[in-house]
C-alpha cells in the first residue's frame, strides 16, 4: 500500500489528519505539486485527472479523491468512527461533512485558486471576480457554523468525525486564501482552538 501525497494541499493533508486520528501508518510517497509533479505522466497512469492524494493498494487497485479514500480506512478499521455510528449517525455526518465541504472547503479553494498569484499556472484561465465572489459566501457559513457549534461540541454533534477534519482544514486554508475568521465567532473559535490542539492536526 502507498499513499500518494500533496504536503501541505488540503485534499492530501485531510486523508493524513483522518489516518492520525486512527492511529493508521501508510507509507507516504511525496510528490511536489509546486513542481508540478502532479500533472505527471507517471501519476496520470495511477489518476488521469492527475490530482492528490491517491492511494495505491497492495493488489494494484487506485482509489482516489480524499473522502473515499478516508472511507476505505473507516471500513478497515472502523474505530474509532470517523463517519458516525448507526443510521442516524452516519447519515448526519454525512450532511455535514458535505455542507462544510460545500459550504467552507470549496467556497476557499475558489477563493484561493482564483485570486492567488502562484496559482496562475494551475487555474486556467483565473476568474479573479469568482474568487472575490467566493470570500463572502466562506464568511456567511462561518457565521452559520458559528451558530450550530453554540448548540454541541463538534459539527456534526457530540463525538469527532470527518466533518471537523474537512471543517479544521478548510479554515486553515483560509490563510493563504486571505479570508479571515471574523472575531466575534466565540463558538467557531472555542470548537476551532479544540481541534487545532489535536495531535491529529499536526499531520
Amino acid at each position: 500500500m502507498k499513499l500518494y501525497d500533496g504536503g501541505r494541499a488540503p485534499n492530501p493533508r485531510r486523508v493524513r489528519v483522518f489516518l492520525a486520528e486512527k492511529g493508521i501508518e501508510v507509507p507516504l510517497q511525496p510528490v511536489d505539486m509546486a513542481a508540478m509533479e502532479h500533472r505527471s505522466e507517471a501519476l496520470a497512469r495511477l489518476n488521469p485527472l492527475r490530482r492528490l492524494p491517491v492511494l495505491e493498494l497492495d493488489d494494484g487497485t487506485v482509489l482516489t479523491e480524499s473522502v473515499a479514500i478516508c472511507r476505505y480506512f473507516e471500513e478497515i478499521q472502523p474505530e474509532p468512527a470517523l463517519f458516525g455510528r448507526g443510521a442516524v449517525g452516519r447519515a448526519q455526518v454525512e450532511m455535514w461533512q458535505r455542507r462544510v465541504e460545500h459550504g467552507l472547503f470549496m467556497t476557499v479553494a475558489a477563493a484561493f485558486r482564483h485570486l492567488h498569484p502562484a496559482m496562475k499556472g494551475w487555474e486556467v484561465p483565473q476568474v479573479p471576480e469568482w474568487g472575490e465572489a467566493n470570500k463572502p459566501k466562506a464568511v456567511a457559513f462561518l457565521y452559520f457554523l458559528d451558530s450550530e457549534l453554540a448548540q454541541r461540541p463538534f459539527i456534526a454533534g457530540e463525538a469527532f468525525t470527518i466533518a471537523d477534519i474537512t471543517g479544521l482544514v478548510a479554515i486553515q486554508f483560509m490563510k493563504p486564501a486571505r479570508i479571515d475568521m471574523p472575531a466575534e465567532l466565540k463558538h467557531l473559535k472555542r470548537w476551532y482552538d479544540a481541534v487545532a490542539a489535536r495531535p491529529s492536526a499536526a499531520a
